[in-house]
């Protein structure tokens, strides 16, 4: 889809006719949601492997229930990805996953065992499931006129500002009081995620204004059933996507969990449990550089520049399970790059290749086909980790070579060696 034929609005109207903010500030404004989010559940993901070590998981379990907690987060998509667009209420999904999400993680500092633990885990990934097409949707909306890739990117930047900021967090109070006290601080900001969303959702009561070749009547279809509704999505949905789609799954499926970064770090001996959110904060910077960078070259090259992704994904992941700090360091740098691509610049592409009317639906698909292979991903990764280490890192490479060649396919299939038409300068 082409942004240019779409009026740039320095401002929009409500369907009432009052002014609301620009696509810029708006941008920003829930950047300052996820910013304060990624506190709370960036902070718990932190320290989640050597936290679940510490109540007796093993190298396996670690690996299954983080591959687990993501995949949950991913495949549940295909349920509330529809739905947002059947019902049309992207607030109500968008402000109920963040509402499980800040509830989920302070829990955790209560005792709960390894099995509630557990639970918890996955629950603040089930938060993000019921959260995130409807999310990603209302910021497609605002990204019309300034370019998607830009404005992904600067959400994600923000997001990971929070992703560097709670694991700072939680180290010092690990430090200071244990695991409990760190998880139980986290309710703070998971406060303010709450009374940020309700101002922003009464401020813009439909983001859709943003992009007016979307009309909002005619976007959803509350009397539709379920099933209908999904169907109609799938029939939609052009073949550029689901091509697209086989890509991110291929280099998913050789990305590790951080979890599994974190227990390897720990168990080796290189680090303290307390120090290693200070890893994931050096992860999560690198992550906002990445996004930054790479989305703003989204929207001036196009396609081709997610080749970075099986490059950064096959060199940090195979780093970060080395046996020399320097090199596990380097690694976890060089993940969370990977991460920053990942969650901004692709979900960009996203809402070029598919209409606004069935945008969740797209959303909710399109991480649910990685979600299956992060999972498969972390539970390989983890089996290898715990019984044949020394195959981990040949594997990941051989993946993420795999992915460069499905990329290369995707971008003759789908005619996008040129950048898409968008304004990068608006």
């Amino acid at each position: 889809m082409s942004r240019s034929s779409a009026p740039r609005p320095t401002s929009a109207s409500s369907a009432t006719g009052r002014p609301v903010m620009s696509p810029w500030r708006f941008v920003v404004a829930f950047g300052v949601v996820s910013m304060l989010a990624d506190v709370v559940y960036e902070g718990a993901r932190s320290i989640t492997g050597p936290f679940l070590g510490s109540l007796g998981a093993g190298a396996v379990l670690v690996g299954l229930v983080t591959g687990a907690g993501e995949a949950a987060g991913l495949l549940l998509r295909l349920i509330t990805g529809p739905a947002a667009d059947r019902t049309g209420r992207y607030w109500g999904w968008t402000i109920g996953g963040y509402a499980l999400t800040v509830i989920a993680v302070p829990a955790l500092a209560l005792p709960v065992g390894l099995a509630g633990a557990c639970l918890l885990v996955i629950a603040e990934r089930v938060g993000k499931a019921t959260r995130s097409p409807a999310k990603d949707t209302l910021l497609s909306n605002a990204g019309t006129s300034m370019g998607r890739g830009t404005a992904f990117a600067v959400h994600e930047a923000m997001d990971q500002t929070g992703a560097f900021a709670g694991p700072l967090l939680v180290a010092a109070m690990i430090a200071w009081h244990g695991y409990g006290a760190a998880f139980a601080v986290l309710a703070i900001p998971g406060i303010a995620v709450l009374a940020v969303l309700a101002w922003l959702a009464r401020r813009v009561p439909d983001p859709r204004v943003y992009e007016p070749a979307a009309t909002p009547a005619a976007d959803a279809d509350p009397s539709a059933s379920p099933s209908t509704g999904m169907k109609s999505g799938l029939r939609d949905l052009p073949a550029a996507f689901w091509r697209y789609a086989a890509f991110s799954a291929v280099t998913m499926a050789g990305f590790g969990t951080f979890g599994l970064i974190g227990f390897h770090l720990v168990d080796r001996g290189l680090l303290e449990p307390a120090a290693v959110p200070l890893v994931y904060a050096l992860a999560m910077a690198t992550d906002a550089v990445a996004a930054l960078a790479v989305g703003r070259l989204f929207d001036r090259y196009g396609l081709r520049v997610l080749a970075a992704l099986p490059v950064l994904a096959a060199a940090g992941t195979a780093l970060a399970f080395t046996a020399t700090l320097p090199a596990v360091l380097t690694g976890a740098a060089l993940w969370g790059a990977a991460m920053g691509v990942q969650e901004s610049t692709m979900r960009a592409e996203v809402a070029d290749l598919v209409a606004p009317a069935r945008r969740a639906t797209a959303y909710g698909i399109f991480a649910a086909s990685y979600g299956l292979a992060w999972l498969a991903g972390g539970a390989l990764l983890g089996a290898l980790y715990g019984h044949t280490p020394s195959a981990l890192a040949p594997t990941v490479v051989a993946i993420q070579a795999l992915a460069l060649m499905t990329l290369w396919w995707v971008a003759r299939a789908n005619g996008r060696h040129q950048p898409p038409d968008h304004d990068a300068t608006a």
